[in-house]
């Protein structure tokens, strides 16, 4: 039993932290777009 919460309680923790740090990474990209698009004109 407790194994079992010990490792649902990870695979959250891990979820957690793959999505935030996609959100991260998509909000970085965009920004860096923007960035480049504006120095291009």
């Amino acid at each position: 039993m407790d194994d079992s919460v010990r490792k649902s309680c990870w695979g959250v923790t891990v979820w957690t932290v793959a999505i935030f740090s996609a959100f991260m990474m998509l909000g970085f990209l965009f920004s860096n777009a923007e960035t480049l698009a504006v120095a291009a004109n």
